[in-house]
């Protein structure tokens, strides 16, 4: 018998193929987030849950889902779920990890170079209708080619960042809660340093960390004063490591150059003052929106939760306490 697993969100069209191929398949049909309680109706009597980073995945839907032998993750980071509560429950819970590290470190650097270039300002300019021409002292940016760039975190997306600053023969200099060994980083051209000294000597800092109690406002006001007041801010991480007040004030007050955020802390509400500001591009989650990567993150979740309903090991498990 097939599986009977619960959608939380229509997943691109190669997904849902494999997925009514292989399952009993029950899922929002609608282009919007569910309500909790939504989410308790759907999880009833279903053996698997596939959900999204925008779903709030609590004890009490675990305990509506009584039947449920996997909550399969769409997307890396997983501090959407209970996972304690899975594990007490002995649910095991999965994810997504790997596919989407080119897509983001590209959207790190499309934000980058936005924010530098002032192109999205640009864009605003030309549409308008105020343009006059062309000036010389019009909406001038800082080089990235040439420039320092700070890395905070150096796991995949953080490495696939630096990599990329290679072409643009950038120094980069890096902090990460594990320092990599010194061959590593000659492979990669990275100079390792304390989070304050890449804060205060680099022209544009990319935050690539996971979120937790440690990294939850790693950037807030003592942080963004370190930083050099012509410096450009790059998040496509979590929005909560950054304080999102401290950053309208440093943005407005000069504290800062601009920044380019992909993430936000109160996701999707944005922070009202950052509508308003120029000096920072404001893109909708769009880390790991290309095509081939929300397939194959889609095909990875599938693969988890139609390995756990088999009785098997799924191979992106987060708790393996839940076999204990």
């Amino acid at each position: 018998m097939k599986p009977k697993v619960f959608l939380t969100r229509e997943l691109p069209p190669e997904c849902m193929r494999l997925l009514t191929e292989s399952t009993e398949l029950s899922y929002n049909h609608e282009d919007r987030v569910l309500t909790k309680q939504e989410i308790i109706s759907g999880v009833q009597n279903m053996d698997g849950l596939i959900c999204l980073l925008t779903d709030t995945i609590d004890d009490e839907i675990l305990a509506a889902g009584s039947k449920l032998q996997v909550v399969s993750n769409f997307a890396v980071g997983f501090n959407n779920i209970d996972v304690n509560a899975a594990t007490r429950r002995q649910i095991p819970v999965t994810n997504t990890p790997g596919v989407l590290t080119n897509s983001t470190a590209d959207m790190a650097w499309a934000l980058m170079m936005d924010a530098a270039r002032r192109v999205t300002e640009g864009d605003r300019l030309v549409r308008s209708g105020q343009w006059s021409g062309w000036g010389p002292l019009q909406l001038l940016g800082p080089d990235v080619s040439g420039s320092t760039l700070g890395l905070i975190g150096l796991g995949r997306i953080g490495k696939a960042v630096a990599k990329r600053a290679r072409g643009f023969e950038m120094q980069v200099r890096y902090w990460n809660r594990t320092r990599l060994s010194e061959s590593e980083e000659a492979e990669l051209g990275v100079q390792y340093f304390p989070m304050e000294q890449v804060l205060a000597e680099s022209d544009f800092i990319s935050l690539h960390v996971a979120l937790n109690d440690e990294t939850h406002h790693l950037n807030s006001s003592r942080e963004l004063s370190q930083l050099k007041s012509t410096a450009c801010l790059i998040n496509t991480a979590r929005g909560p490591v950054i304080h999102e007040a401290a950053l309208v004030k440093a943005l407005k007050n000069g504290i800062i150059g601009s920044a380019g955020l992909d993430v936000y802390e109160e996701e999707p509400a944005v922070d009202k003052e950052l509508l308003r500001l120029d000096n920072v591009v404001l893109a909708p989650h769009l880390g790991s929106a290309t095509i081939g990567t929300r397939t194959k993150m889609g095909n990875m979740a599938i693969e988890n939760c139609l390995a756990a309903c088999s009785g098997n090991k799924p191979p992106n498990l987060i708790n393996p306490g839940a076999y204990v």
